[in-house]
């Protein structure tokens, strides 16, 4: 289950920025997640919870944010959501090939600390 691993990570990064800002307790913590990162979110949900005990972020709430995908059209010059994950077709001109530009992030977006 790499989910554990990457939810060892986050909470190692998390409690490094809530120390740097003098935080007594993290509340919160916010991720954008990728719909091709290739994560299950239940399962990092469980990993995130072991993973804070004897933390800063023991009792803390993480809250997932989707991140759609998003390729830049080649013909449209633009960056737009696909219909679907299979068939990165542009919706607005239907050109294919377009270049990812979005949907394989796991990005720590926010904290809610408590000084």
């Amino acid at each position: 289950m790499h989910e554990l691993s990457i939810a060892r990570e986050l909470v190692r990064m998390a409690e490094e920025a809530a120390r740097a800002n003098g935080a007594r307790k993290v509340r919160e913590v916010r991720l954008r997640l990728g719909a091709l990162s290739g994560v299950m979110e239940e399962a990092l949900l469980l990993g995130y919870e072991a993973a804070c005990r004897d933390t800063l972020l023991e009792g803390s709430r993480l809250v997932i944010e989707p991140a759609p995908v998003r390729i830049h059209c080649p013909r449209c010059r633009r960056d737009v959501e696909p219909e679907g994950l299979q068939l990165m077709y542009c919706p607005v001109c239907g050109a294919a090939g377009g270049t990812l530009v979005q949907g394989r992030e796991i990005e720590l977006a926010a904290l809610e600390i408590e000084r």
